[in-house]
């Protein structure tokens, strides 16, 4: 393609350990979240239906094997550039999150690209009345609908350079998937924005959540963890508070979801099993704020630190990924370096570009 401080100790974010409210047990979406427009959805393979973002957005739903909550899918969303595309972008959101960011799709159909974003089962558009939010007992519970998205945009539509874009949890369980499917060349590249590499905490809390991962594995689903609420991260965010995005505060609330034993554990094992180094063989682009801040509640700072993860550590594993990986650091970055505030997120796309410009 072309073109186009040191933390405290505690635990404690909206897009990881963050709750704002206990968790609902048999989980469904917060109060007045919007459900998915019904009869609108079509299944994978089939032509896309309207979308609830609007005028050129289309949805899809990927059908998923039952788990034990029963019936999942998930949720394709599609932004066809205007001229015949070159290639696809893949989106893949984080923790507390789904696709939203109309912008970075508007970026990329604008340079001829086909955008797609993938709600994972479980958040947004997938989100089923009897589900607990974003609970998997593993990230390869996600795998299916990656590979199901990805065979979409080859086969139905048609694209031979398809290039992953993943936030925060969705740049860990992309980077393992994209390990699993080396050699098949399904996608040509992955770009990874501040994508959870490690947790956010001190060491000796690290290992103790690593001694604890198996009992926390075994734990019932509706196990959750007290970590507290910390709305500093959505509060920064949304129009209604202190920033200048809008979203569904269902679907993504300001204090973030409550986090299960199991979920937790299961993050663990893979940022462990991402630590011993995988081999994907295609080349990547990790994207990190240069400044990280622990904060519970909205301050200034907010704007312009990653409030959720730590970029140094980020930078620290980024190259466990693969042998081919870029690292950039963007000052002034958020934790959703394309939710930055205007000058900086125009950086982040130039960045993407280049990237892309240089080896896709």
């Amino acid at each position: 393609m072309s073109s186009p401080e040191t933390p405290s100790p505690e635990i404690s974010s909206p897009d990881l350990p963050g709750t704002s409210s206990p968790d609902p047990g048999h989980g469904a979406a917060a109060p007045g979240a919007p459900a998915p427009p019904a009869g609108d959805h079509t299944r994978g393979g089939a032509d896309p239906a309207h979308d609830v973002l609007g005028p050129g957005y289309e949805l899809t739903v990927l059908p998923m094997a039952d788990d034990e909550e029963g019936k999942v899918v998930a949720t394709l969303v599609r932004r066809r550039a205007a001229a015949p595309a070159r290639g696809a972008v893949l989106y893949v959101h984080g923790f507390t999150d789904y696709f939203f960011q109309t912008h970075l799709a508007e970026h990329f159909a604008a340079r001829g690209l086909d955008f797609y974003a993938l709600d994972l089962r479980k958040y947004g558009r997938s989100l089923l009345p009897h589900q607990t939010r974003g609970f998997v007992r593993s990230v390869t519970e996600y795998f299916p609908e990656i590979d199901e998205a990805v065979r979409i945009v080859r086969e139905r539509d048609g694209h031979r350079t398809v290039v992953l874009n993943a936030h925060s949890t969705g740049g860990l369980v992309t980077a393992l998937w994209a390990d699993r499917v080396r050699g098949r060349g399904l996608v040509q590249g992955l770009m990874l924005n501040s994508p959870f590499l490690d947790l956010n905490v001190p060491a000796p809390l690290r290992i103790a959540a690593d001694l604890l991962k198996g009992p926390m594995a075994r734990m019932p689903r509706r196990a959750v963890l007290p970590l507290g609420t910390a709305t500093a991260y959505g509060a920064s965010l949304h129009r209604d508070h202190h920033g200048e995005w809008d979203f569904d505060l269902g679907w993504k609330p300001i204090g973030g979801f409550p986090v299960h034993a199991a979920w937790l554990a299961a993050i663990r094992r893979a940022q462990r099993r991402l630590h011993a180094g995988l081999r994907v063989d295609v080349p990547v682009l990790v994207l990190c704020a240069a400044r990280g801040l622990r904060l519970r509640d909205f301050a200034p700072e907010a704007q312009a630190a990653d409030v959720v993860l730590d970029p140094e550590q980020i930078a620290h594993w980024a190259t466990r990924i693969g042998h081919h990986v870029t690292c950039v650091r963007v000052a002034g970055g958020v934790h959703d370096l394309a939710l930055s505030a205007e000058p900086v997120r125009k950086q982040v796309f130039t960045e993407m570009d280049r990237w892309l410009t240089c080896y896709i």
